[in-house]
């Protein structure tokens, strides 16, 4: 592809790019010297502090790379607006118009469902750095289809063990009403076999939960276990702290991390999450991953950001591998399931349907030496994780 770029100046001084350009309206042309990468992430709105942690790990990486897979750069970054049908066009966008190689994002399970097909369908490869759908990994998996993330019920699954040790007998559910909501239930549920005070679907960005709040005050279960992401989270566990139910053991996901905890502070410090990383996890790596962040950013980063950073090093290598002969798709596709990369949480590969074989921890909220709050690695529940759809997928 021959791709005659239009320099964003203003934005690649903002986020300090010194490696590969961002590039937008780029018209499509005919040579296959230049990568091209989209990617696709919510960064307006309430949660646009998850997308812009993976937009940024992401860079963070293209940076250190300079040219991924050796080949000159073009990162293309759109933002979905949380808008499912926003999102299919502007991923048909940069299938047709822009031609780019890969599209990586999105968070939401919603915008995923929204841009998989537009983006498979060409042959393009999506690689998707949170949402990990169980239909996706399962019966409808998709060899153009990877994810650097998790399939979406396994960190809730990791709740469910930790309430089954803990012999919480009663545990009150709530979650918001979209695909990943529901998969955080069947998750806990996987790995719990106690009895249920509620199981309450809330509204995809509700921010007030008195009338929740209200039913566990009421209900009294052994514990609460809740998914609620972003400003959801923030507001929730604010919220939690007031009501005065903190003496009931909170257990969740993606509601006390490091895109949270910044906002929470006190009110989430000592939570227990599940997760398959945490900040704080020990090897060469993470710490270059985590410093190089914190020194760029002045922020820790969080899972979103460190599965785009891997993202990015997964596309590296794979590149590399074929030595930038993008046109071999069985060798492409080979090398990204070899996954020769070194990950910040350690432990990766590839299952048969194109999601990883992991670990996953037990982390808990806390407040840190150098005074920023992130999560801190407990204990791990599950190795080596294989998630509970691969064996419907039939790739």
């Amino acid at each position: 592809m021959n791709h005659k770029t239009k320099l964003l100046a203003s934005t690649m001084l903002a986020l300090g790019l010194t490696g590969p350009v961002l590039a937008q309206d780029v018209p499509a042309g005919a040579s296959d010297d230049v990568l091209k990468i989209g990617l696709v992430y919510t960064l307006s709105g309430p949660p646009a502090a998850l997308g812009v942690q993976a937009r940024d790990g992401f860079l963070l990486a293209a940076e250190k790379m300079g040219e991924i897979g050796g080949m000159k750069t073009e990162i293309v970054i759109v933002d979905d607006e949380g808008k499912p049908d926003l999102a299919a066009e502007k991923a048909r966008e940069l299938v047709q118009r822009d031609e780019v190689d890969f599209v990586v994002g999105p968070i939401f399970s919603n915008i995923l469902m929204a841009i998989v097909q537009p983006v498979t369908s060409t042959g393009t490869i999506l690689i998707s750095t949170n949402a990990g759908t169980s239909t996706l990994a399962g019966e409808s998996c998709n060899p153009n289809f990877y994810t650097t993330s998790y399939q979406n019920d396994q960190m809730h699954e990791v709740m469910g063990a930790y309430a089954e040790k803990m012999g919480y007998p009663n545990v009150f559910l709530m979650t918001p009403n979209y695909q990943a909501g529901k998969d955080a239930q069947a998750g806990f549920k996987h790995s719990y076999t106690g009895g249920t005070a509620g199981e309450v679907f809330t509204e995809l960005g509700q921010l007030d939960f008195s009338s929740e709040l209200a039913q566990i005050a009421a209900f009294q279960p052994d514990a609460v276990f809740t998914f609620m992401p972003g400003g959801m989270g923030v507001n929730l566990v604010k919220q939690y702290s007031q009501a005065g139910l903190t003496t009931i053991p909170f257990l969740s996901t993606f509601t006390v991390d490091e895109t949270t905890l910044p906002a929470t502070q006190d009110a989430g410090v000592g939570l227990m999450a599940g997760s398959n990383w945490a900040p704080d996890l020990d090897n060469a790596a993470n710490k270059e991953f985590v410093d190089g962040y914190v020194a760029k950013y002045g922020s820790l980063p969080g899972t979103y950001a460190m599965q785009a950073y891997d993202a990015a090093q997964l596309i590296n290598s794979a590149v590399a591998k074929v030595g930038g002969d993008l046109t071999d798709r069985e060798a492409l596709h080979a090398a990204i399931h070899e996954a020769d990369f070194d990950s910040p949480r350690g432990d990766f590969s590839f299952g048969h349907n194109n999601f990883p074989i992991q670990d996953f921890y037990l982390t808990e909220a806390v407040k840190r030496d150098d005074g920023m709050y992130g999560t801190s690695i407990r204990e791990k529940i599950f190795d080596d994780y294989v998630d509970n759809y691969a064996s419907q997928c039939k790739m």
